[in-house]
């Protein structure tokens, strides 16, 4: 993957500063990301999100509203119709570079505001809101006790997030002009509501009638215990991978991708992100690998040996599975965790301790039956024989 400079000029002027994240290889189709209320395209949500949708050939653009981030521009002067603008002109302009994006997505107000401008993006084909509010005007709620000097006033220092913002009036005037039910009801593109149903911003209610005033096709997943900014990385990871599940059905290309794919060999090539991110093909599917943070890597992904790991509690899992079928017992659940340690003062010096869960009305003879099957899964019998390991170098054509 890399990340190259997006930047454009607004429909007021201003230049917003954007950041593309770009695939190993051809792109599938493209994406535009819109970030939270006094957010920026460097929010947890925002690069989790783009990096795993390039992990699925999926280009993202994540950009900065006018007056937040590195864009130009007065926050002050901001107004949700020019957030819509704004979204706009990044689709106007990718369409320019032949980057017409297919799938927007939209965290919080950014959602509301991909759920208006959709309808009129002719190469947008699905939308994704995450925490998105109904109606706008609920982000009135943000300004606290802040709101009636701002009212009164015309303009005040309010409290958002935490943190100080100069606002004026003409921000919450202008909230009053949107009807999102209706646009919602017309939007004519598919949709995916994702939401934490104790998101103490923006309450789940708002994701109910976002689902009952659109049409088919729609969906709604829940994202369980994460709070509305998915400042949790697995929270962030997994709405990534709904969404790029989601959209592929949308996304059109699922051929071109297949045929990128390696299906006899896996392939590992370098990112250019970090010192040691790569990305694994294998199976028709990618991920991404990398080291620890502790280790100056990224922590991006799984470590090398990790994935060694996991290759042994697959085989391990999937060949109990084999076995318990074959004799037709009532194993309901399997679950193998593993760990990895280096000792070298022990031959040999690498060991891996494996915990096997078996659940299902099974015997105690059974069960020791199952744990001596698991030393013959293929993995286990590879590490514990050795390997041959035959090394060329790959000439460039």
């Amino acid at each position: 993957m890399a990340t190259e400079s997006f930047d454009f000029k607004s429909a007021d002027g201003h230049q917003l500063s954007g950041r593309l994240d770009l695939p190993d290889g051809s792109p599938r189709a493209f994406a535009l990301f819109a970030h939270c209320f006094t957010c920026t395209k460097q929010s947890i949500a925002a690069v989790r999100i783009a990096r795993s949708l390039t992990q699925r050939g999926i280009a993202v653009l994540r950009f900065d509203f006018t007056g937040l981030g590195e864009s130009e521009g007065d926050f002050a002067d901001s107004t949700f119709s020019g957030n819509v603008r704004d979204l706009i002109g990044a689709v106007q302009e990718m369409a320019r570079q032949n980057m017409a994006p297919k799938l927007l997505i939209g965290h919080s107000l950014g959602g509301a505001a991909v759920l208006a401008a959709a309808g009129d993006l002719p190469s947008v084909t699905a939308v994704a809101v995450i925490g998105a509010p109904f109606d706008v005007q609920h982000v009135k709620a943000q300004f606290g006790e802040g709101l009636a000097t701002l009212m009164d006033q015309g303009e005040a220092t309010v409290d958002l997030g935490g943190r100080p913002f100069n606002m004026r009036r003409s921000f919450i005037d202008d909230l009053e002009k949107h009807d999102q039910k209706s646009r919602i009801a017309q939007l004519h593109r598919a949709l995916l509501i994702l939401h934490s149903p104790i998101d103490q911003t923006v309450g789940a209610e708002n994701a109910g009638a976002i689902f009952q005033a659109a049409k088919h096709p729609k969906s709604y997943v829940s994202l369980a215990d994460a709070d509305h900014l998915l400042t949790r990385p697995s929270d962030a990871a997994y709405a990534a991978d709904v969404i790029a599940a989601w959209a592929s059905r949308y996304l059109g290309n699922d051929q071109e991708l297949a045929e990128e794919m390696p299906t006899d060999q896996v392939v590992v090539e370098e990112t250019g992100g970090g010192k040691f991110q790569v990305v694994v093909k294998a199976a028709g599917t990618r991920f991404i690998a990398d080291e620890p943070v502790s280790a100056g890597g990224l922590g991006s992904g799984p470590a090398p040996f990790d994935i060694l790991a996991a290759a042994l509690g697959a085989c391990t899992t999937m060949t109990l599975r084999m076995y318990a079928q074959q004799k037709g017992w009532p194993v309901d659940h399997l679950r193998v965790s593993v760990a990895h340690q280096k000792d070298k003062d022990q031959s040999p010096p690498d060991l891996f301790t494996r915990a096997i869960t078996i659940a299902g009305d099974v015997d105690d003879a059974q069960r020791a039956r199952m744990i001596e099957i698991a030393e013959k899964c293929p993995v286990h019998k590879t590490l514990t024989n050795g390997a041959r390991i035959a090394t060329a170098e790959a000439r460039q054509s």
